[in-house]
């Protein structure tokens, strides 16, 4: 069975008239496949949900009735994700949770979006107690190893991020963008070596060498999981691709009272015909995820009334809002929508401001260990690198890459005060072009930590098992960098948390 993802996809940008009518025929002729048949077994029965995405789309563009009946029996020959979880291969999982929330919109029986939302949480709770927005599956997620030196597959992470986007604009809580952004913020950058020439199959919240030898049993698969190679990883390299693409697709959604929502932050433009019809253009500039301040200028041939929503991150306490220079109290709570409603005018300047305060999260399902947030992006430890040239060609080369500085550091942290432990230093300048490298990094936190002696490197090169927090060390204290996740190919960052002491009160 194919997916007509690529011819959407290729409509939506060119309206070209060849494509409705041979997806009409595609689905024709699924309709005509015995019972038995359809949807028969393996990956494709756990993946339905993605059929059923583009059957509901056929049926928006045409009102083809018959669609809504192709759309049951594909609901009823999916694996049962309503009444649990089918299956726990990591890819599976990013795509297939979602199918009941899918059918919702068929049925309108709420029911179908609690199994979703029901299937995340079973997911999280067993195997994603780590930072970055993903779970341990290093092919499968298996009962004892959720530790957050578990990597997610590259295509879990663009699946995982479709999958929360899609369901954002299924129910419109952006919860779900919220959980798009963490994975795509902190995860994804560092699944891709910096200029993007090369992916690695696995990657983790805790990972100290990137090198080709075999991880497993530690890791479910044998052979080389790791290291940054084009040429190898081959279902990786055909679905990274469209993890960016995806995201800055959704930037910008539709609302209810032909309104706009800004969904993701980012420097953008966007064109679109609201209230009336009347068609308005708005520029959005921001430094975000690095920077605090969104703003957005609108240029529109004529006033126009229309609401604008703005997305308050779940984790931004004191949003602020004003439009051109005055205030306006946004009255909206973290993870909600932040509505302004007024009849807009050519060169309106709306400015949004999302402080971002550190805070500490404690995964007591991983020995207690913390991570270290501030807003949208969580902070590794800064290691050096050593990259190595083991294959390839000139233009498309494989490396490995190894650490030159020692990793094993517990954070010293006041758990009470958690901004008094860190001290922000914000790079001058432009933001680079690529931001998400350890030097480039336009924000890092100097952190207080100890070594942990006793916290090594396994003989295969995979980091060891998380120590019991609190730990003791009798190691001096040392000044230490963490850098945004998403800027550490090598990387800590769940961390060990050591001991109550009186360094921990204080940065200075």
């Amino acid at each position: 069975m194919i997916t007509p993802c690529v011819l959407r996809t290729h409509y939506e940008a060119t309206k070209d008239s060849r494509v409705v009518p041979f997806m009409l025929n595609y689905f024709r002729w699924l309709m005509s496949i015995p019972l038995e048949h359809y949807l028969s077994g393996s990956w494709q029965k756990w993946r339905g949900g993605d059929n059923l995405d583009h059957i509901y789309w056929l049926y928006n563009q045409t009102g083809e009735k018959w669609l809504l009946d192709l759309a049951r029996v594909n609901h009823e020959r999916t694996a049962d994700w309503t009444g649990g979880i089918p299956t726990w291969h990591g890819v599976n999982l990013c795509q297939g949770f979602r199918e009941p929330a899918e059918y919702y919109q068929q049925t309108a029986d709420i029911r179908y979006l609690q199994a979703t939302e029901r299937n995340y949480d079973s997911i999280m709770t067993t195997y994603g107690q780590v930072p970055g927005g993903m779970f341990g599956a290093d092919e499968n997620a298996r009962p004892g190893y959720a530790e957050p030196r578990q990597g997610a597959e590259t295509c879990s992470m663009v699946e995982f991020m479709h999958s929360d986007e899609m369901l954002l604009s299924i129910s419109g809580d952006p919860i779900w963008a919220d959980r798009a952004e963490e994975v795509a913020l902190n995860s994804l950058p560092a699944a891709l070596m910096p200029d993007l020439k090369g992916l690695h199959y696995l990657t983790a919240p805790n990972m100290v060498q990137l090198d080709r030898t075999s991880k497993a049993s530690m890791i479910e698969n044998g052979g080389d999981m790791l290291s940054y190679n084009l040429w190898g990883y081959r279902c990786c390299q055909h679905n990274v691709a469209f993890g960016w693409p995806y995201f800055a697709e959704h930037l910008w959604m539709a609302t209810q009272g032909n309104g706009l929502a800004a969904v993701f932050y980012s420097p953008s433009t966007v064109t679109a015909k609201v209230g009336n019809g009347t068609e308005v253009h708005v520029v959005e500039t921001t430094d975000y995820p690095f920077g605090e301040v969104v703003e957005f200028k609108f240029s529109t041939p004529e006033a126009v009334d229309f609401p604008l929503l703005l997305r308050v991150p779940a984790w931004c306490e004191d949003a602020r809002a004003q439009v051109n220079g005055k205030h306006v109290d946004l009255k909206a709570k973290p993870s909600s929508w932040a509505e302004l409603r007024r009849t807009w005018k050519n060169g309106d300047v709306v400015r949004l401001e999302l402080p971002m305060n550190i805070s500490i999260r404690v995964w007591e399902k991983n020995n207690n260990a913390i991570s270290v947030d501030r807003g949208p992006l969580t902070y590794s430890l800064k290691i050096g690198e050593r990259w190595e040239r083991y294959g390839g060609i000139d233009q498309w080369p494989a490396f490995e890459v190894f650490p030159t500085r020692p990793w094993n550091y517990g954070l010293i942290v006041n758990l009470k005060d958690p901004a008094a432990s860190f001290k922000v230093v914000q790079r001058k300048g432009a933001l680079p072009a690529q931001p998400f490298t350890p030097e480039s990094a336009p924000i890092v936190l100097e952190a207080k930590g100890k070594r942990i002696p006793q916290w090594k490197m396994e003989a295969n090169g995979l980091i060891g098992l998380l120590q019991d927090s609190p730990v003791r060390s009798s190691e001096p204290v040392e000044t230490i960098t963490l850098v945004p996740m998403g800027c550490a190919r090598l990387r800590v960052s769940a961390f060990p948390r050591i001991s109550d002491s009186p360094e921990a009160h204080s940065w200075k």
